[in-house]
């Protein structure tokens, strides 16, 4: 199983980006999925996850300015992100909760996506 994030890049304060992660190999079945980040120096923490239901759960700090969003059926899960600030820089992994065709449930996690917030 893999994870492949893409998305990030440069934006100003107050800008825009949507980020996208897309599971691929032997999958069973997604239990979950989600974002979390990790600022130079900090510790990674949680964006934001969705279930396969559409059951979100955000980081208080992100409510309000980032949504969550999942398609089934392409294994993908989106993060956009809206009103950027300079502490949004971080890089962004994307995080899988997925059952193999074998049925090993196990934790993935993408390459990680930078996003820098910049004037």
């Amino acid at each position: 199983v893999q994870l492949q994030a893409s998305g990030g890049g440069l934006v100003q304060p107050g800008g825009s980006l949507r980020l996208s992660c897309t599971a691929s190999g032997t999958i069973f079945s997604i239990n979950a999925m989600g974002w979390y980040r990790q600022a130079p120096g900090k510790q990674r923490e949680l964006v934001a996850t969705i279930t396969t239901s559409g059951r979100t759960n955000y980081a208080d700090s992100r409510k309000g300015r980032f949504t969550i969003s999942r398609d089934n059926a392409k294994n993908t899960v989106y993060l956009q992100m809206n009103s950027l600030k300079p502490e949004d820089t971080a890089v962004y992994y994307c995080h899988g909760d997925i059952t193999t065709g074998w049925g090993s449930r196990n934790i993935y996690w993408g390459q990680g996506t930078q996003v820098t917030v910049s004037s």
